[in-house]
């Protein structure tokens, strides 16, 4: 594998290394989304991030994205994967 330094954001939000964030580019699955909601607000975005192979940015844009559409509660309270 590439020996690709780590570099972080102006707010301390690792960016994107391959070895790290390995379901970049990918759609979520379902299970993610249940993943991120149900652990939002009790854990740490960067365990999330790392945990679902993505990067902070886009786990906390993902989780804005899902309380303007409503839909943030729905999979915090699925249940089905997590």
């Amino acid at each position: 594998m590439e020996n690709t330094a780590i570099s972080y954001d102006n707010f301390g939000r690792m960016r994107y290394h391959p070895e790290f964030h390995f379901s970049h580019g990918k759609p979520f699955s379902e299970s993610e989304l249940e993943y991120i909601c149900k652990f939002y607000e009790i854990d740490h975005t960067r365990t999330i991030a790392f945990a679902i192979g993505r990067t902070e940015h886009t786990v906390q844009t993902k989780v804005t994205s899902l309380r303007k559409k409503g839909l943030f509660d729905y999979y915090k309270n699925l249940n089905k994967h997590w």
